[in-house]
């Protein structure tokens, strides 16, 4: 498909779109987004509770719609290894575009840091088992997940630090890795520093991502996020590095092809 406003269409690399905020519409929101130039939607997993609805909106949009597995930080406490059960049966039973969203989220509640460093570790290892890519969540974990990976054997394994909004020095050594910036709403945020990161790091390992329904753009910050609101995040990119928005649509969907598993 050709899209609305670039000549390659824009992937979106991390909708919830099986949230219950969108029972009531959601295949108009799918079909709004691919109006303004969505070609494809990737969906990061929760737990065990997320995936019956993930795969259904999979199997209802099977070219559009591609899921990922794996257990979020926050479904993490001091039984994880049952929720990590059900990933692991799931990754033998077919294939996911990634393993997310995985990582570690140290803002409200640290109870369970190190469940969730041996959460994240553990998929990790089967990320380079299944060869696949790891969508990273990292709240006020930037630090401790660098660490993590820094101190660990690649061997090829790739991935993107989701709604990335850490320092430059964070974002260098992202890239260090070869890993990418998950870039969403937060770059149009008046004081949200990205912008700044951005212009010290360059544009050059970014993709494109709403994270919906939370962290809607501006001008719709602290209303309910969709998928068609992706279009303000390449626009404030092309401003803010001089690029036309078509380079940016572009650049991000080769990256995103590069990086997920889309076959």
């Amino acid at each position: 498909m050709i899209g609305k406003k670039g000549a390659m269409g824009i992937i979106e690399t991390h909708a919830h779109l099986y949230s219950s905020q969108f029972d009531e519409d959601r295949q108009e929101l799918i079909d709004r987004a691919f109006e303004e130039g969505v070609d494809l939607f990737l969906m990061p997993n929760v737990d065990s509770e997320s995936i019956e609805k993930m795969l259904e909106v999979e199997q209802q949009n099977p070219s559009i719609c591609k899921a990922m597995m794996g257990l979020h930080p926050c479904s993490v406490n001091d039984t994880f290894e049952k929720e990590l059960e059900q990933v692991e049966t799931w990754l033998a039973k077919r294939k996911f575009c990634a393993i997310g969203e995985i990582g570690m989220d140290l803002h409200w509640d640290t109870t369970f840091i190190e469940q969730q460093k041996e959460a994240f570790k553990i998929q990790v290892q089967w990320a380079k088992q299944y060869k696949l890519p790891i969508a990273i969540h990292a709240r006020k974990a930037n630090q401790e997940l660098l660490e993590i990976l820094e101190n660990t054997s690649l061997n090829g394994l790739n991935g993107v630090f989701h709604c990335f909004s850490g320092t430059a020095q964070e974002a260098k050594r992202v890239k260090d890795l070869g890993f990418y910036l998950g870039i969403g709403g937060v770059i149009t945020f008046k004081n949200g520093g990205l912008d700044k990161v951005l212009e010290q790091v360059g544009y050059d390992q970014l993709v494109l991502e709403t994270d919906c329904p939370y962290l809607a753009p501006l001008p719709y910050r602290g209303k309910r996020n969709e998928p068609r609101y992706i279009s303000l995040v390449a626009s404030k990119l092309a401003e803010l590095s001089g690029k036309t928005y078509t380079q940016i649509v572009e650049e991000t969907a080769i990256n995103a092809k590069k990086l997920f598993v889309l076959d």
